[in-house]
């Protein structure tokens, strides 16, 4: 009963807050649509002042499962430096539970319901992939794929293990060229994701919904981010 209490009073808050108005992030299907135990933050997109945010973090508690409401309308660049921000307030809390999570609220469209993407033990790092790993030069990136989301349309692939330059994607091919690529390899490959900072979070929840649904063999999604230029 705690779980629909407060997705009944956070709908109310989007719907009737005159200037508090937020834009979920939409996606086809989550395969997460309850979540017990709840704590939920906002971060607010301003349309007076388009460079401003806008956190409401009152009712968190530590012990809890966050779910992190992001207007989609922000920049990733707008939004990121508060989820680090809670993400570190979580995590350094002395009341903190180890079993519970933080997760992404969005609009499932194709139940016309909530739904949640977790993002739990994401690390964001704020520099290019390419500059990571000049500095990590002891760290094996072999089995590697580095993907990039520059704008909304566009996707640069590159695949170090099949000596193939960068290849240049879109969401209409995405999957399919993906899936042709890895469906026959054997060795464990982990994909690397890599956000242009100018993309809103509605892009950003698009694009990993993308990835998380390749559901291939021997793949696995990265925890490391990569938000820059």
């Amino acid at each position: 009963m705690r779980f629909i209490t407060l997705l009944l009073v956070s709908l109310f808050i989007f719907s009737c807050g005159k200037d508090k108005v937020l834009q979920l992030p939409e996606i086809k299907q989550s395969e997460i649509s309850k979540i017990n135990d709840i704590s939920p933050a906002y971060l607010f997109y301003n349309e007076t002042e388009a460079d401003s945010v806008e956190l409401n973090r009152k009712n968190l508690i530590s012990s809890t499962n966050w779910l992190i409401n992001v207007d989609k309308r922000l920049t990733l660049k707008q939004a990121i430096p508060h989820i680090k921000f809670l993400q570190e307030k979580k995590e350094n809390s002395s009341h903190k539970n180890e079993n519970s999570k933080n997760y992404f609220t969005c609009n499932n469209t194709s139940k016309t319901t909530l739904g949640f993407i977790e993002f739990t033990n994401t690390i964001y790092y704020k520099e290019p992939f390419n500059d990571f790993v000049s500095a990590n030069s002891n760290l094996d990136f072999s089995n590697k794929m580095k993907i990039d989301f520059n704008t909304s349309k566009e996707i640069y692939a590159e695949f170090p293990l099949f000596d193939l330059s960068e290849v240049v994607l879109n969401t209409s091919n995405f999957e399919k060229h993906i899936k042709t690529v890895l469906a026959n390899e054997a060795e464990p490959i982990e994909i690397i994701l890599c956000f242009n900072q100018n993309l809103t979070f509605q892009d950003y929840i698009s694009f990993k919904y993308m990835v998380l649904n390749l559901n291939l063999k021997n793949i696995t999604i990265s925890n490391n981010e990569f938000i820059s230029n």
